[in-house]
């Protein structure tokens, strides 16, 4: 029986060590900021529901969003939602058109970062 020089087990350090390609990275960031939007669905719904309870419910939620804390959280949502609709919006595309080349989809994974970057500053600058 030889040996083999495959590795038997592969941790998270080793996982770091790849290089992982932009269109893989666009894909596994795209479901992290599914994932994100599902959860501040929750939080979301609270603060709605807060925000119709009372009117001192409501100062009180208003206070929270207007503190350093609550403008992050609202940031990481409008961001999460802008990078998952903009990578959206290029699976669709992606899927209606005959560009199913590497070069196609790195071009499209680029542009998917630049426009959601973009968008991303943008909401920065509206919650703050």
């Amino acid at each position: 029986m030889s040996q083999s020089k495959r590795p038997i087990n592969v941790g998270f350090s080793d996982l770091l060590q790849f290089r992982w390609p932009i269109t893989a990275l666009t894909s596994i960031s795209h479901r992290i900021a599914g994932v994100v939007l599902f959860i501040a669905v929750g939080f979301l719904l609270f603060a709605l529901e807060q925000s119709l309870a009372s009117e001192a419910s409501f100062n009180q939620l208003s206070e929270l969003l207007t503190s350093p804390v609550g403008q992050l959280v609202t940031w990481l949502i409008l961001a999460s939602l802008a990078y998952h609709f903009v990578a959206g919006v290029k699976h669709l595309i992606m899927d209606g058109s005959d560009s199913e080349s590497l070069e196609a989809g790195t071009r499209a994974a680029m542009i998917t970062w630049v426009v959601s970057g973009i968008l991303m500053v943008l909401a920065a600058l509206w919650v703050i």
